[in-house]
């Protein structure tokens, strides 16, 4: 037997599709109104196969309401400036969607912000550095969020020293909230409920020009890094194929697999449960958990169709860049690692105002040693040189935006008294 799926709604075939409907039914084996395969979309890359099975009907959505209300909430006068800025600091990007952030506020007109220790990518990000990125990001959500309140922040990084090799108990910032009736709300700010990390085919039709991708730039500030693009057509294919490369090496080597696997949220119950990871929603993942497609054990089955059709994805959504940019530092402490962290969600706010879909391709840049060639030819092709270090790779194009990413209610992100 073969599971059909009849499409309720043709909205069904663009990125939020939470809100539709299918039936699921039975065809005869012969059948050929459907096909064995659909994908599913992951976080990180994607999956599936629906295969033979036998079901009634059913009828299957997904209502992520729950997870996505902290979007909502942000905006909301909570009496206390600290609590407004980082009702919208949460929603920084982040890698994995670990949420790694912890505010302390114990210290009147302050703020003490701590990293989830438990929130680590050990496997993917051994030194942690995209996690310390992650953390920039927020302080500079934070920021904006707070001029936008009329409240200057001072920011003492790692106030108690840089941890090496790896992050510890240390605080990552303290924060000092100053009012000031002249300070002026950040023009990117008003981008930030709108920001989506955009995991989609890009329109093939809409090229990404010059004057855009400068545009991205131009936001930055000194400390930020620097920001540099390719658009044209020789450069966009190699670096397709070195990010292609690099996927293959991250899904293709156990450990690294199955960190992201580990961390798959499949369906309503489980994202609205536990709101980070890589998030599987709609209809057709609910008809994928349903009929144990998508358990950890069949996707880290390097044999497996779903473990193909991840590969399949994933590579689908690289080759559908129209063009690249990269995020350099001229060093690689952690306090460079923090405001490059700044710098990358200013260029994600800009290019949201400009209807661009951004989105990371982190692969090439993890070190782990099997990762170790691909992280060379990537500096080697961004002329990186000495102590510079790329600290951010990302493909851009036009496709739909997508619903907002879950994230984990304010409450839960401050540290108890």
């Amino acid at each position: 037997m073969i599971i059909g799926l009849c499409v309720r709604d043709s909205k069904l075939k663009n990125a939020d599709i939470d809100s539709n409907y299918i039936d699921i039914y039975i065809l005869p084996k012969a059948s050929h109104m459907t096909n064995r395969r659909h994908i599913l979309m992951t976080g990180a890359a994607s999956i599936i196969v629906i295969g033979a099975g036998v079901f009634g009907a059913r009828r299957l959505t997904s209502d992520l309401s729950v997870a996505r209300k902290p979007w909502t909430v942000a905006g909301n006068d909570f009496e206390d400036p600290r609590m407004n800025a980082l009702a919208y600091a949460i929603l920084a990007p982040n890698p994995h969607n670990r949420q790694p952030w912890i505010a302390d506020l114990r210290s009147d007109n302050a703020l003490t912000v701590y990293c989830d220790l438990d929130r680590l990518l050990p496997e993917t990000d051994p030194p942690n550095r995209q996690i310390v990125i992650g953390l920039g990001a927020f302080l500079e959500v934070l920021r904006q969020a707070a001029a936008s309140q009329g409240y200057d922040i001072e920011v003492e990084q790692f106030p108690e020293g840089e941890p090496y090799p790896v992050l510890d108990e240390r605080p990552v910032a303290h924060v000092t909230f100053n009012s000031n009736a002249n300070t002026q709300s950040d023009p990117l700010f008003e981008h930030v409920l709108s920001r989506r990390t955009v995991r989609e085919n890009f329109d093939q039709t809409l090229e990404v020009d010059a004057a855009t991708l400068n545009q991205l730039g131009a936001v930055l500030h000194a400390a930020h890094g620097n920001f540099n693009w390719a658009n044209d057509k020789e450069s966009v294919e190699t670096l397709k194929d070195i990010c292609n490369r690099g996927w293959l090496v991250e899904v293709g080597v156990e450990r690294t697999h199955q960190e992201s696997t580990r961390l798959m949220r499949v369906g309503e119950k489980e994202i609205n449960a536990n709101p980070d990871g890589i998030s599987l929603a709609g209809p057709v993942m609910e008809v994928g958990k349903l009929v144990g497609i998508l358990e950890p054990e069949k996707l880290n089955d390097l044999n497996s169709r779903a473990y193909q059709e991840t590969i399949n994805f994933y590579s689908a959504l690289i080759d559908s860049a129209m063009a690249f940019g990269w995020l350099t530092t001229d060093g690689n402490t952690r306090i460079d690692q923090l405001n490059v962290g700044a710098g990358w969600v200013r260029t994600h706010l800009a290019a949201t105002k400009l209807g661009l879909a951004m989105h990371p391709l982190s692969q090439v840049l993890q070190e782990f040693p099997e990762m170790a060639g691909l992280y060379k030819e990537i500096h080697d092709f961004a002329g990186a040189s000495n102590n510079q270090t790329v600290q951010g790779l990302f493909r851009y194009g036009y496709a739909k935006f997508p619903a907002p990413a879950p994230r984990w209610p304010l409450e839960t992100r401050i540290a108890d008294a």
